[in-house]
């Protein structure tokens, strides 16, 4: 469409005016008509389906979908190619999962709904796939707690898991109502409370404790918790240890 003057006037001028130049912009429609086209096949879909719950090699992908390696290679190269999965290796293996693009969330969120809306049988099976999603959480959570000490990345909780990052945080969000960040680090200011009251440690001792390698940004963090610093905290407690 060259302009917005149409051969019959059914619309109002400004409303035409913007579908022309929406409909001018060829390229954009035809990105998005590209990464529509990856899950037109069923087989594609599914092992897009299959990244946003786990991270997986070609050879347990192929398991699952009961498929040769080969063939499953030829599909994540095309769902790679459009940013729909990324991956990483680790020594001889290379590992695939769901971007955490919104794209890639998106067309997760439009499968999931349009299964459940259309199969109702397939609805229950993805309430059963959710409901081990959150027991898997709660291992989750109760790792972190015994390992407050350690500096834990997403990604590496999603390898110990095997569950998509992006799944992993918002399946976390949904079962404890927080982020999994914000969660973790109320429980080690909790913690760190706890030490500071019920023993002899050294602020920089306690701070290593709850996963702090600096001991200002431990006090920071306990001070936006608290409303005040570790040491003062200490002080304020009549039963503290020291």
């Amino acid at each position: 469409m060259a302009d917005a003057h149409l051969p019959h006037h059914h619309t109002d001028h400004k409303n035409s005016l913007f579908l022309t130049q929406a409909l001018s912009n060829v390229k954009e429609f035809g990105v998005v008509a590209e990464v529509f086209g990856q899950l037109s096949d069923p087989t594609r879909l599914r092992i897009f389906w299959m990244l946003c719950h786990c991270e997986e090699c070609v050879i347990n992908i192929a398991a699952l979908m009961d498929m040769s390696s080969p063939a499953i290679s030829h599909h994540l190269r095309s769902l790679r190619d459009t940013g729909l999965i990324v991956s990483r290796r680790e020594g001889k293996e290379v590992f695939y999962r769901a971007s955490d693009s919104e794209v890639a969330q998106l067309l997760h969120h439009m499968i999931e709904q349009t299964m459940s809306i259309t199969c109702p049988e397939e609805a229950i099976l993805l309430s059963d796939c959710r409901a081990d999603q959150a027991a898997l959480i709660h291992e989750v959570h109760e790792y972190l707690l015994q390992h407050l000490d350690e500096k834990i990345t997403i990604d590496a909780l999603s390898r110990q898991f095997h569950m998509n990052a992006t799944t992993l945080k918002s399946v976390f969000k949904s079962v404890y109502g927080d982020s999994l960040a914000s969660h973790i680090k109320e429980h080690r200011m909790e913690r760190a409370a706890e030490l500071l009251t019920g023993t002899g440690l050294s602020i920089a001792e306690i701070a290593a404790q709850v996963g702090y390698d600096s001991q200002s940004k431990f006090a920071s963090a306990f001070k936006g918790q608290y409303g005040v610093l570790p040491k003062e905290y200490r002080k304020s407690r009549p039963d503290s240890a020291v």
